[in-house]
């Protein structure tokens, strides 16, 4: 068994038990999945040790996207979901086949190869070609890719159910579903958007921040749960928080009208002296108010699961040293993880709260009339 299996017994037993209870079995399960790890046994039966425990290896490799899904890890050898290889290669063309076939990165196949999740074309010698390599376009569905998919179906699926309800029973008490979403939508409605925007012009915007608040907030979820379809870090990938902050951009800058745009380059009541250093600060903020949402989102979450994975870290790195320093490392651990596994589940809400309010501070500053 490997560490990710314990990560998803673990996080499994937290979820199904009250917290004295759920501590003292994670606690021992830590400890005994720990010696089975510490030592492996080799082909003729003898006990050999295992090799040396990396955290930064197995935080930043959970951190970051795969060609793959990962479940456990069994006997020693690691039990995933595969997923589309989709390859355009200037020279060969397409070529779509399943990533197992790069068998976790220990086969090539077609003269092409994964590593270190890229995917690199190889020459006869199976040495990274190059210039072969920068004729690749890799449009494969990765674990991210497949989770933005399961999000989006998802949230579908849960508001055109609503929407269907609520033009079923015109009128009537929500229930359900409905009656959970239907206080956080109006919440977002009334506290965020429209107090934001104004009442004038609130409905334009309201779609949008509905969409990016309900996106996030779901996808924090997601992050959270240690089994498919969960654990991508999706809110966590840089392109994923860029995109969202790049919409918000265009819909500020074609928003903004004539009072906006003089506040930016020639804010009115200042001295024309002043406006030498103040216009160009103005400018920049147009750029630094997007790029804060995305650094926020994406380093919030981000923390977070390498802040979790941390504490595992530590049951592994002191039982190196000594079995019983790993076990009593890992009481702490597990408690400290449960903890900031409940924080998260605030993170999640959160994050999206902030970054949809946000959002429509910046469309209520670019639409505001002149006074």
């Amino acid at each position: 068994m490997g560490l990710r299996t314990i990560i998803l017994i673990i996080n499994m037993l937290g979820g199904g038990f009250a917290f004295n209870h759920a501590l003292k079995r994670l606690s021992f399960f830590a400890f005994l999945l720990f010696a089975l790890t510490a030592y492996a046994n080799d082909d003729n039966g003898h006990v050999k040790k295992a090799e040396k425990f990396n955290a930064g290896e197995l935080i930043l490799e959970h951190i970051a996207d795969a060609h793959d899904w990962h479940i456990l890890d069994w006997a020693g050898h690691p039990v995933s979901l595969p997923l589309p290889i989709i390859i355009y290669d200037t020279e060969r063309g397409f070529s779509v086949f399943s990533s197992s076939r790069f068998n976790h990165g220990h086969a090539s196949y077609k003269g092409y190869r994964l590593e270190h999740q890229h995917i690199v074309a190889i020459n006869e010698a199976d040495e990274i070609d190059e210039k072969a390599t920068a004729n690749i376009w890799d449009f494969s569905i990765t674990k991210n890719a497949a989770s933005l998919f399961f999000s989006l179906i998802l949230m579908l699926w849960i508001f055109i159910s609503i929407a269907r309800t609520y033009t079923r029973n015109p009128g009537k008490p929500p229930k359900g579903l409905q009656s959970l979403l239907e206080p956080i939508i109006i919440f977002v409605r009334d506290d965020i958007v429209k107090s934001s925007i104004g009442k004038k012009k609130y409905k334009r915007y309201l779609p949008f921040i509905l969409t990016i608040f309900f996106f996030i907030w779901i996808n924090n979820l997601l992050g959270l749960i240690p089994f498919i379809p969960g654990g991508a870090n999706l809110t966590g990938n840089i392109a994923i928080t860029m995109t969202l902050a790049i919409f918000t951009f265009l819909i500020t800058t074609f928003s903004g009208n004539k009072h906006y745009w003089r506040h930016v380059f020639a804010m009115p009541g200042v001295p024309v002296g002043v406006l030498f250093i103040l216009t160009p600060i103005e400018i920049m903020g147009v750029f630094l108010k997007p790029f804060v949402l995305m650094i926020r989102l994406f380093a919030n979450i981000t923390a977070g699961h390498i802040i979790a994975l941390s504490f595992f870290s530590l049951i592994f790195i002191f039982g190196e040293m000594h079995v019983g320093a790993g076990f009593g490392v890992s009481i702490l651990s597990v408690a400290f993880t449960i903890f900031m596994t409940m924080l998260e589940l605030l993170v999640a809400f959160l994050q999206a709260y902030v970054f949809a309010l946000l959002s429509a501070m910046y469309f209520g500053m670019a639409t505001e009339e002149h006074h």
